[in-house]
């Protein structure tokens, strides 16, 4: 098996490092927006119930979308911003690329 570059190294190293900003759409209608660093797990924690109040109150029916920031810093403005949209313009985030979206709310 090859010995991996140092360059895709350091980027695997850069990844896990990385933040995300996740979107949950609820079983009630309403969007939950939170941040981590490994958005499967966490959406796993929020399903079997030990998440966020929020989301045990209203349980998840879907993971909608997850945006990648640099650090936590750019995950928890990029977090507070999106929670002052209103779920309709929370909803034209989906399929839109991290960046895209930082630009839009925090630049």
């Amino acid at each position: 098996m090859p010995t991996p570059s140092p360059r895709s190294r350091a980027a695997r190293e850069r990844a896990g490092k990385r933040w995300y900003v996740y979107l949950i759409l609820c079983r009630s209608g309403t969007i939950y927006t939170g941040i981590a660093r490994d958005v499967a797990a966490r959406y796993a924690q929020h399903l079997a119930g030990t998440g966020a109040r929020y989301t045990r109150a209203n349980p998840p029916r879907r993971l909608l979308t997850k945006f990648a920031c640099p650090n936590q810093s750019v995950a928890g403005r990029l977090e507070a911003a999106i929670k002052k949209l209103a779920a309709i313009d929370k909803k034209k985030l989906v399929g839109k690329a991290g960046a895209e979206v930082r630009k839009v709310l925090l630049y």
